[in-house]
Protein backbone atom coordinates (compact mmCIF):
# COMPACT_ATOMS: atom_id res chain seq x y z
CA UNK A 1 0.00 0.00 0.00
CA UNK A 2 1.08 3.42 -0.64
CA UNK A 3 2.83 5.54 1.99
CA UNK A 4 0.82 8.14 2.79
CA UNK A 5 -1.52 9.54 5.60
CA UNK A 6 -4.52 6.78 6.55
CA UNK A 7 -7.59 6.62 5.25
CA UNK A 8 -9.50 8.22 8.14
CA UNK A 9 -6.63 11.03 8.33
CA UNK A 10 -7.25 12.21 4.71
CA UNK A 11 -11.07 11.94 4.96
CA UNK A 12 -11.86 13.89 8.10
CA UNK A 13 -8.88 16.55 8.55
CA UNK A 14 -8.34 18.84 5.51
CA UNK A 15 -9.79 22.59 5.31
CA UNK A 16 -10.34 23.70 1.65
CA UNK A 17 -10.35 27.87 2.41
CA UNK A 18 -6.73 28.11 2.07
CA UNK A 19 -4.70 28.43 -1.81
CA UNK A 20 -2.77 25.76 -0.70
CA UNK A 21 -3.21 23.16 1.65
CA UNK A 22 -0.29 20.49 2.41
CA UNK A 23 -0.98 17.01 2.91
CA UNK A 24 2.01 15.03 4.06
CA UNK A 25 4.20 12.87 2.06
CA UNK A 26 4.58 15.23 -1.07
CA UNK A 27 0.92 15.87 -1.34
CA UNK A 28 -0.83 19.48 -1.91
CA UNK A 29 -3.96 20.79 -3.02
CA UNK A 30 -4.00 23.96 -5.15
CA UNK A 31 -7.43 25.31 -4.61
CA UNK A 32 -8.42 28.08 -7.26
CA UNK A 33 -11.64 29.99 -7.93
CA UNK A 34 -13.89 29.69 -11.52
CA UNK A 35 -16.40 31.86 -12.47
CA UNK A 36 -19.01 29.83 -14.55
CA UNK A 37 -19.33 31.43 -17.93
CA UNK A 38 -22.73 28.90 -19.12
CA UNK A 39 -24.61 30.33 -15.55
CA UNK A 40 -27.03 31.62 -17.77
CA UNK A 41 -28.39 29.00 -19.06
CA UNK A 42 -30.13 27.73 -15.83
CA UNK A 43 -32.45 30.93 -16.71
CA UNK A 44 -33.55 28.52 -19.41
CA UNK A 45 -34.64 25.96 -17.45
CA UNK A 46 -38.04 27.39 -16.49
CA UNK A 47 -41.32 24.97 -16.51
CA UNK A 48 -43.65 25.73 -19.11
CA UNK A 49 -47.22 26.63 -17.81
CA UNK A 50 -48.92 24.89 -19.93
CA UNK A 51 -47.40 21.24 -19.17
CA UNK A 52 -50.24 19.40 -17.10
CA UNK A 53 -48.38 17.19 -16.50
CA UNK A 54 -46.58 18.32 -13.75
CA UNK A 55 -49.62 18.79 -11.74
CA UNK A 56 -48.71 20.87 -8.57
CA UNK A 57 -45.23 22.03 -9.40
CA UNK A 58 -45.78 24.59 -11.46
CA UNK A 59 -47.70 26.83 -8.23
CA UNK A 60 -46.06 24.69 -5.40
CA UNK A 61 -47.22 23.33 -1.82
CA UNK A 62 -47.51 25.50 0.71
CA UNK A 63 -45.23 25.46 3.46
CA UNK A 64 -44.58 27.97 6.39
CA UNK A 65 -41.29 26.54 6.72
CA UNK A 66 -38.47 29.10 5.20
CA UNK A 67 -36.12 26.42 4.16
CA UNK A 68 -39.11 24.66 2.30
CA UNK A 69 -39.63 27.50 0.75
CA UNK A 70 -36.16 28.76 -0.21
CA UNK A 71 -35.91 25.19 -1.73
CA UNK A 72 -38.99 25.26 -3.52
CA UNK A 73 -38.85 28.59 -5.00
CA UNK A 74 -35.31 30.29 -5.21
CA UNK A 75 -34.60 30.11 -9.45
CA UNK A 76 -31.59 28.13 -10.14
CA UNK A 77 -30.01 31.31 -11.85
CA UNK A 78 -29.88 33.25 -8.42
CA UNK A 79 -27.52 31.02 -6.52
CA UNK A 80 -24.69 32.31 -6.38
CA UNK A 81 -22.39 29.89 -5.10
CA UNK A 82 -23.39 27.59 -8.57
CA UNK A 83 -21.40 30.79 -10.34
CA UNK A 84 -18.42 31.13 -8.23
CA UNK A 85 -17.06 28.14 -6.80
CA UNK A 86 -13.80 26.59 -6.01
CA UNK A 87 -12.06 23.25 -7.46
CA UNK A 88 -9.06 21.81 -6.17
CA UNK A 89 -5.61 20.41 -7.88
CA UNK A 90 -4.08 17.67 -6.13
CA UNK A 91 -0.33 17.67 -6.87
CA UNK A 92 2.89 15.92 -5.72
CA UNK A 93 5.62 18.45 -4.41
CA UNK A 94 8.78 18.40 -6.83
CA UNK A 95 7.13 16.00 -9.31
CA UNK A 96 6.03 17.01 -12.94
CA UNK A 97 2.90 15.70 -13.45
CA UNK A 98 2.64 13.61 -16.80
CA UNK A 99 -1.09 13.68 -16.70
CA UNK A 100 -4.22 15.58 -15.89
CA UNK A 101 -6.61 13.27 -14.46
CA UNK A 102 -10.79 14.98 -14.03
CA UNK A 103 -11.92 13.22 -10.43
CA UNK A 104 -15.96 13.67 -10.85
CA UNK A 105 -18.14 12.63 -8.31
CA UNK A 106 -20.75 11.21 -7.75
CA UNK A 107 -24.98 12.17 -7.23
CA UNK A 108 -25.90 14.78 -3.89
CA UNK A 109 -22.67 15.19 -2.57
CA UNK A 110 -21.31 17.66 -0.33
CA UNK A 111 -18.06 17.50 0.60
CA UNK A 112 -14.54 15.54 -0.96
CA UNK A 113 -14.31 14.00 2.03
CA UNK A 114 -14.15 10.52 0.65
CA UNK A 115 -12.56 11.52 -2.32
CA UNK A 116 -9.40 12.71 -1.20
CA UNK A 117 -7.46 9.57 -0.67
CA UNK A 118 -8.79 8.28 -4.45
CA UNK A 119 -7.34 11.52 -5.71
CA UNK A 120 -3.78 10.38 -3.60
CA UNK A 121 -3.66 6.83 -5.05
CA UNK A 122 -4.14 8.16 -8.64
CA UNK A 123 -1.73 11.19 -8.16
CA UNK A 124 1.02 8.55 -6.76
CA UNK A 125 0.83 6.20 -8.73
CA UNK A 126 0.20 7.92 -12.20
CA UNK A 127 2.93 11.22 -11.33
CA UNK A 128 -0.67 13.01 -12.55
CA UNK A 129 -2.08 15.47 -11.40
CA UNK A 130 -5.41 15.11 -9.94
CA UNK A 131 -8.52 18.15 -10.83
CA UNK A 132 -11.45 17.41 -8.19
CA UNK A 133 -14.30 18.96 -10.52
CA UNK A 134 -17.41 19.56 -8.62
CA UNK A 135 -20.92 19.55 -10.40
CA UNK A 136 -23.37 21.98 -10.67
CA UNK A 137 -25.18 22.64 -7.00
CA UNK A 138 -22.84 19.81 -5.56
CA UNK A 139 -19.80 20.64 -3.34
CA UNK A 140 -18.96 24.06 -2.77
CA UNK A 141 -21.80 25.04 -5.35
CA UNK A 142 -24.76 24.60 -3.54
CA UNK A 143 -26.12 27.09 -0.72
CA UNK A 144 -25.13 26.17 3.34
CA UNK A 145 -28.81 25.49 4.01
CA UNK A 146 -28.68 22.62 1.79
CA UNK A 147 -26.14 20.79 4.33
CA UNK A 148 -27.68 22.25 7.18
CA UNK A 149 -28.74 19.20 9.17
CA UNK A 150 -31.37 20.98 11.55
CA UNK A 151 -32.64 22.80 8.61
CA UNK A 152 -33.05 20.04 6.54
CA UNK A 153 -34.55 17.74 8.75
CA UNK A 154 -37.80 20.30 9.29
CA UNK A 155 -37.76 20.25 5.10
CA UNK A 156 -37.62 16.86 5.20
CA UNK A 157 -40.12 16.28 7.70
CA UNK A 158 -42.50 19.04 6.14
CA UNK A 159 -42.03 16.48 2.71
CA UNK A 160 -42.88 13.62 4.46
CA UNK A 161 -46.43 15.27 5.66
CA UNK A 162 -47.23 16.54 1.82
CA UNK A 163 -46.19 12.94 0.64
CA UNK A 164 -47.40 10.31 3.49
CA UNK A 165 -45.96 7.55 0.78
CA UNK A 166 -42.90 9.01 0.52
CA UNK A 167 -40.13 6.84 0.78
CA UNK A 168 -36.22 7.44 1.81
CA UNK A 169 -36.75 11.27 2.56
CA UNK A 170 -33.44 12.22 4.93
CA UNK A 171 -32.00 15.40 5.68
CA UNK A 172 -29.36 13.55 3.33
CA UNK A 173 -31.39 14.09 0.30
CA UNK A 174 -34.36 16.63 1.04
CA UNK A 175 -32.78 19.43 -0.59
CA UNK A 176 -31.70 17.79 -3.92
CA UNK A 177 -35.21 15.66 -3.59
CA UNK A 178 -37.57 18.53 -3.20
CA UNK A 179 -35.79 20.58 -6.10
CA UNK A 180 -35.81 18.21 -8.92
CA UNK A 181 -39.60 17.46 -7.91
CA UNK A 182 -40.49 20.56 -8.45
CA UNK A 183 -38.67 21.04 -11.55
CA UNK A 184 -37.42 17.80 -12.82
CA UNK A 185 -35.74 19.66 -16.05
CA UNK A 186 -33.16 20.92 -13.49
CA UNK A 187 -31.34 17.31 -14.24
CA UNK A 188 -30.36 18.19 -17.37
CA UNK A 189 -29.85 21.83 -17.52
CA UNK A 190 -27.59 21.55 -14.37
CA UNK A 191 -25.33 18.75 -16.22
CA UNK A 192 -25.21 21.23 -19.19
CA UNK A 193 -23.64 23.99 -17.39
CA UNK A 194 -21.36 21.27 -15.76
CA UNK A 195 -20.24 20.33 -19.07
CA UNK A 196 -19.52 23.64 -20.27
CA UNK A 197 -18.00 24.85 -16.87
CA UNK A 198 -15.29 21.33 -17.65
CA UNK A 199 -14.76 22.59 -21.27
CA UNK A 200 -13.74 25.72 -20.39
CA UNK A 201 -11.22 24.68 -17.71
CA UNK A 202 -9.67 22.50 -20.06
CA UNK A 203 -9.43 25.20 -22.34
CA UNK A 204 -7.44 26.98 -19.79
CA UNK A 205 -5.49 24.37 -19.26
CA UNK A 206 -4.44 23.76 -22.85
CA UNK A 207 -3.86 27.72 -23.25
CA UNK A 208 -1.71 27.68 -20.40
CA UNK A 209 -2.91 29.11 -17.92
CA UNK A 210 -2.18 26.92 -14.94
CA UNK A 211 1.78 26.89 -13.84
CA UNK A 212 1.75 23.74 -12.94
CA UNK A 213 0.47 21.80 -15.53
CA UNK A 214 1.88 21.58 -19.67
CA UNK A 215 -0.59 22.80 -21.62
CA UNK A 216 -0.31 19.52 -23.89
CA UNK A 217 -0.28 16.83 -21.08
CA UNK A 218 -2.77 14.07 -21.52
CA UNK A 219 -6.01 14.61 -19.97
CA UNK A 220 -8.39 11.23 -18.45
CA UNK A 221 -11.08 10.91 -16.42
CA UNK A 222 -11.84 8.94 -13.07
CA UNK A 223 -15.63 9.28 -12.86
CA UNK A 224 -18.01 8.26 -10.11
CA UNK A 225 -21.65 6.94 -9.93
CA UNK A 226 -23.87 10.19 -11.86
CA UNK A 227 -20.18 11.09 -12.99
CA UNK A 228 -19.79 8.18 -15.13
CA UNK A 229 -22.75 9.44 -16.89
CA UNK A 230 -21.68 12.66 -17.07
CA UNK A 231 -17.86 11.73 -18.33
CA UNK A 232 -19.81 9.36 -21.50
CA UNK A 233 -21.20 12.24 -22.21
CA UNK A 234 -18.22 14.27 -22.40
CA UNK A 235 -16.57 11.95 -24.10
CA UNK A 236 -19.57 11.32 -26.98
CA UNK A 237 -19.57 14.58 -27.56
CA UNK A 238 -15.66 15.42 -27.55
CA UNK A 239 -16.03 19.19 -28.06
CA UNK A 240 -12.88 20.77 -30.22
CA UNK A 241 -11.24 17.44 -30.36
CA UNK A 242 -10.23 18.20 -26.92
CA UNK A 243 -10.69 14.48 -25.54
CA UNK A 244 -9.35 12.50 -28.60
CA UNK A 245 -6.96 10.81 -26.59
CA UNK A 246 -8.23 10.59 -23.25
CA UNK A 247 -9.20 7.51 -20.92
CA UNK A 248 -11.93 6.99 -18.85
CA UNK A 249 -12.33 5.26 -15.89
CA UNK A 250 -16.14 4.75 -14.75
CA UNK A 251 -16.38 3.36 -10.86
CA UNK A 252 -19.69 2.42 -9.75
CA UNK A 253 -20.89 4.14 -12.76
CA UNK A 254 -21.65 3.81 -16.70
CA UNK A 255 -25.44 2.20 -17.24
CA UNK A 256 -27.84 4.25 -19.20
CA UNK A 257 -30.16 6.24 -16.59
CA UNK A 258 -33.34 4.21 -16.58
CA UNK A 259 -31.00 1.26 -15.49
CA UNK A 260 -30.27 3.42 -12.25
CA UNK A 261 -31.35 2.82 -8.61
CA UNK A 262 -31.13 5.87 -6.97
CA UNK A 263 -33.67 5.58 -4.21
CA UNK A 264 -31.57 5.75 -0.82
CA UNK A 265 -31.41 7.99 2.30
CA UNK A 266 -28.23 9.61 0.42
CA UNK A 267 -29.34 10.34 -2.84
CA UNK A 268 -33.12 10.62 -4.19
CA UNK A 269 -36.07 10.04 -2.07
CA UNK A 270 -38.95 7.81 -4.00
CA UNK A 271 -41.66 11.42 -5.19
CA UNK A 272 -38.30 12.76 -6.93
CA UNK A 273 -37.25 9.61 -8.10
CA UNK A 274 -40.61 9.01 -9.59
CA UNK A 275 -40.94 12.43 -10.97
CA UNK A 276 -37.29 12.64 -12.40
CA UNK A 277 -37.52 9.03 -14.28
CA UNK A 278 -41.09 10.17 -15.53
CA UNK A 279 -40.05 13.39 -16.90
CA UNK A 280 -36.25 11.96 -18.84
CA UNK A 281 -37.87 8.62 -19.57
CA UNK A 282 -41.18 8.74 -19.79
CA UNK A 283 -42.21 11.88 -21.18
CA UNK A 284 -39.35 13.82 -22.43
CA UNK A 285 -40.88 14.12 -26.34
CA UNK A 286 -43.76 16.19 -24.58
CA UNK A 287 -41.42 18.29 -22.71
CA UNK A 288 -39.71 18.95 -25.54
CA UNK A 289 -42.26 20.12 -27.58
CA UNK A 290 -43.91 22.43 -25.18
CA UNK A 291 -39.88 23.70 -24.16
CA UNK A 292 -38.55 25.41 -27.18
CA UNK A 293 -35.11 26.57 -25.19
CA UNK A 294 -35.12 22.39 -24.48
CA UNK A 295 -36.08 21.21 -27.58
CA UNK A 296 -32.71 23.25 -29.41
CA UNK A 297 -30.62 22.22 -26.65
CA UNK A 298 -32.20 18.35 -26.72
CA UNK A 299 -32.43 18.19 -30.49
CA UNK A 300 -29.97 16.20 -33.48
CA UNK A 301 -28.01 19.38 -34.34
CA UNK A 302 -26.72 19.97 -30.74
CA UNK A 303 -24.21 17.22 -29.89
CA UNK A 304 -24.60 17.69 -26.44
CA UNK A 305 -28.14 17.48 -25.80
CA UNK A 306 -27.68 14.24 -28.22
CA UNK A 307 -25.57 12.24 -26.56
CA UNK A 308 -27.38 12.96 -23.39
CA UNK A 309 -30.81 11.88 -24.79
CA UNK A 310 -29.11 8.53 -25.96
CA UNK A 311 -28.02 7.41 -22.31
CA UNK A 312 -31.74 8.01 -21.13
CA UNK A 313 -33.28 4.95 -21.60
CA UNK A 314 -31.89 1.48 -22.42
CA UNK A 315 -34.02 0.72 -25.45
CA UNK A 316 -33.94 4.11 -26.85
CA UNK A 317 -31.43 4.69 -29.51
CA UNK A 318 -29.61 1.89 -28.79
CA UNK A 319 -27.90 1.26 -31.85
CA UNK A 320 -26.84 4.28 -31.86
CA UNK A 321 -25.27 4.44 -28.59
CA UNK A 322 -23.63 0.90 -28.92
CA UNK A 323 -21.71 2.15 -32.09
CA UNK A 324 -20.71 4.94 -29.32
CA UNK A 325 -19.30 3.06 -27.07
CA UNK A 326 -18.09 0.75 -29.65
CA UNK A 327 -15.61 3.51 -31.17
CA UNK A 328 -14.65 4.34 -27.54
CA UNK A 329 -14.03 0.71 -26.70
CA UNK A 330 -9.95 0.69 -26.08
CA UNK A 331 -10.30 4.27 -24.09
CA UNK A 332 -13.40 3.18 -21.37
CA UNK A 333 -12.78 0.94 -18.39
CA UNK A 334 -15.10 0.16 -15.99
CA UNK A 335 -14.61 -1.15 -12.29
CA UNK A 336 -18.22 -2.21 -10.82
CA UNK A 337 -18.85 -3.27 -6.97
CA UNK A 338 -20.80 -7.06 -6.74
CA UNK A 339 -23.06 -5.49 -4.01
CA UNK A 340 -23.73 -2.67 -5.15
CA UNK A 341 -27.69 -2.17 -5.34
CA UNK A 342 -27.58 1.39 -7.11
CA UNK A 343 -25.65 0.53 -9.88
CA UNK A 344 -25.73 -3.24 -10.36
CA UNK A 345 -22.84 -4.91 -12.02
CA UNK A 346 -25.29 -6.31 -14.89
CA UNK A 347 -26.30 -2.71 -16.19
CA UNK A 348 -22.80 -1.76 -16.14
CA UNK A 349 -22.41 -4.62 -18.01
CA UNK A 350 -25.52 -4.54 -20.21
CA UNK A 351 -24.91 -0.57 -20.90
CA UNK A 352 -21.08 -0.83 -21.50
CA UNK A 353 -20.86 -4.28 -23.03
CA UNK A 354 -23.86 -3.79 -25.20
CA UNK A 355 -27.33 -6.28 -25.51
CA UNK A 356 -25.41 -8.94 -27.72
CA UNK A 357 -22.45 -8.18 -25.25
CA UNK A 358 -19.76 -7.71 -28.37
CA UNK A 359 -18.63 -4.32 -27.44
CA UNK A 360 -15.25 -5.11 -26.20
CA UNK A 361 -15.08 -2.26 -23.30
CA UNK A 362 -13.35 -4.09 -20.28
CA UNK A 363 -15.73 -4.36 -16.97
CA UNK A 364 -14.15 -5.69 -13.64
CA UNK A 365 -16.18 -6.90 -10.92
CA UNK A 366 -14.76 -6.58 -7.47
CA UNK A 367 -15.69 -8.34 -4.15
CA UNK A 368 -14.69 -7.06 -1.29
CA UNK A 369 -15.02 -9.47 1.53
CA UNK A 370 -17.28 -7.18 4.09
CA UNK A 371 -20.38 -5.49 3.49
CA UNK A 372 -20.15 -2.42 1.51
CA UNK A 373 -22.29 0.17 -0.24
CA UNK A 374 -22.41 1.98 -3.15
CA UNK A 375 -21.96 5.31 -1.56
CA UNK A 376 -19.59 4.15 1.01
CA UNK A 377 -17.23 1.08 -1.72
CA UNK A 378 -14.40 2.03 0.76
CA UNK A 379 -14.99 2.13 4.86
CA UNK A 380 -12.86 4.63 6.96
CA UNK A 381 -13.97 3.85 10.06
CA UNK A 382 -15.41 1.12 12.19
CA UNK A 383 -14.84 -2.92 12.15
CA UNK A 384 -14.19 -2.68 7.92
CA UNK A 385 -11.31 0.27 7.77
CA UNK A 386 -8.28 -1.74 7.63
CA UNK A 387 -9.65 -3.42 4.68
CA UNK A 388 -11.51 -0.81 3.58
CA UNK A 389 -8.05 0.50 2.48
CA UNK A 390 -6.83 -2.76 1.56
CA UNK A 391 -9.07 -2.86 -1.34
CA UNK A 392 -9.07 0.75 -2.50
CA UNK A 393 -5.45 0.07 -2.75
CA UNK A 394 -6.94 -3.16 -5.43
CA UNK A 395 -8.65 -0.54 -6.93
CA UNK A 396 -6.33 2.37 -7.47
CA UNK A 397 -4.25 -0.18 -8.67
CA UNK A 398 -6.50 -1.20 -11.23
CA UNK A 399 -6.87 2.51 -12.54
CA UNK A 400 -3.28 3.40 -12.41
CA UNK A 401 -2.49 0.63 -14.57
CA UNK A 402 -5.01 1.19 -17.13
CA UNK A 403 -4.46 5.04 -17.41
CA UNK A 404 -0.42 4.20 -17.38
Amino acid sequence: MLNFQSLARLRVDISLAPERVDLGDGLYVRNFTHVSQSHGLLGKGALAKSDASLGDLLTGPTSQDPAFFSLYHQPDQDILENQSFRYHLMLDEGVKPRSLIFLVHGFNERNWAKYFPWAAQLVKRNQAAVLMFPLAFHMSRSPKLWNDPRAMKKVSLERRKLYPGLLQSTLSNVAISLRLHANPARFFWSGLVAYHDLINLTQAIRAGRFAELEPDLRIDFFTYSIGSLFGEIVFFANEADLFADSKLIAFCGGPVFNRLSPVTKFILDSEANVRLYSFLVEHLDSHRRLNPELAKSLSDADPVGRHFRCLLNYRVDRLYREERFRFLAKRIFAIALDQDEVVPPYEILGTLKGAQRDIDIPVEIIAPPYPCRHEDPFPATGPHQAMGEVWLDKVFQLAASYLA
